[in-house]
């Protein structure tokens, strides 16, 4: 993206010089290098100019426009309203008339553009960009919370490309995890590291459709609120492992994806008989035994494994212990029924 702003900036400097050469072809008596002065200043000013309006949203556009629009027609019907009438007819107030007016069009246009920029969160103008309509877009949104990019298997969930929803996070969503990252707390260092780690692996998957949402909601302070409303506003689902959260949302209208369910959902049901593939990770307490896991994390006892241990393994499920933990499942390796 930046080398095609690059390349499209320098054309914009080639046209703009061409341009130049142009006025001083018709005008020659202008002077060629004041010319080309002035006309690459100019030049130079808007690609300046675009430089810092860089991530200056198409809302924050459409919203300046909104404004400078309505107060325009505000100062349009003040002007022509019955408080000029007198001072129309006097040539010696044609002048102080004129400032008036002029004043009148930028106050109205200020204000009604800075109302417009507070409240562009709430209006619909644009609709592709302000309220996002799911039967007139490509895909589904989704707006990521800080807990599912800390809890990171949504990376893996994307990597399998089973995600058919674009991914929205939200620039106040990036903040909070940055300040995680920097906290002094160990364990919430880590936790921040571990949430940009994969939010850079979800970038680098060509196949995901991950966007930035630079707007913020200046209504609400706590980000909770500030994700529900987002959410709600732009008709997307919320993906969080937040239980409370996810209540919220659930209080507000907005379906919220459950990371944990589909893991569950995704879980062998295991009874006698099933066959099952799982790590061994060390030995049992009686001879022979070995110890591995299902993906859920029961415990899985397996009998005439231990020579296995720290291999992955095929076993037939013998038997089904409900425990304190949830289950535990006794099996059996068998050398022969590893290709079955």
């Amino acid at each position: 993206m930046k080398k095609t702003f690059f390349l499209f900036r320098l054309f914009f400097l080639l046209l703009s010089l061409l341009g130049s050469l142009l006025i001083w072809y018709v005008a020659q008596d202008w002077s060629l290098w004041l010319v080309l002065v002035v006309g690459m200043g100019i030049a130079s000013l808007v690609i300046l100019t675009d430089a810092l309006l860089e991530g200056f949203s198409l809302r924050g556009l459409s919203a300046i426009t909104f404004g400078l629009a309505i107060g325009a027609l505000i100062a349009y019907f003040l002007e022509n309203s019955p408080l000029f009438e007198p001072l129309k007819y006097d040539p010696d107030l044609a002048q102080m008339l004129f400032l008036v007016r002029l004043a009148l069009y930028v106050i109205s246009m200020y204000l009604a553009t800075v109302v417009a920029l507070r409240g562009k969160d709430e209006f619909n103008l644009v609709i592709p960009y302000v309220r996002f309509n799911p039967q007139n877009i490509e895909s589904q949104l989704v707006v990521v919370d800080t807990s599912a990019l800390i809890d990171g298997r949504i990376a893996a969930i994307c990597e399998s490309k089973w995600m058919g929803h674009a991914l929205l996070i939200p620039r106040f969503v990036l903040n909070e995890l940055q300040g995680i990252a920097d906290s002094s707390d160990t364990i919430r260092k880590e936790k921040g590291r571990k949430g940009l780690d994969v939010l850079n692996r979800l970038r680098q998957m060509k196949h995901v459709d991950l966007r930035i949402h630079e707007s913020d909601v200046e209504r609400a302070e706590a980000v909770d609120a500030k994700l529900v409303f987002l959410a709600e506003a732009m008709k997307a689902k919320l993906l969080t492992t937040d239980y409370n959260l996810a209540k919220m949302a659930e209080f507000h209208g907005v379906e919220w994806l459950n990371i944990t369910s589909l893991v569950k959902a995704l879980n062998q049901e295991v009874s006698i008989g099933t066959r099952v593939s799982l790590e061994l990770v060390r030995a049992g307490k009686d001879a022979g035994q070995a110890i591995g896991y299902l993906p859920d994390g029961s415990m899985v006892v397996v009998n005439g494994g231990r020579a296995q241990v720290g291999h992955e393994v095929r076993v037939e499920v013998d038997s089904v212990v409900p425990s304190s933990g949830g289950k535990m499942v006794f099996a059996t390796y068998r050398a022969n029924a590893m290709d079955e």
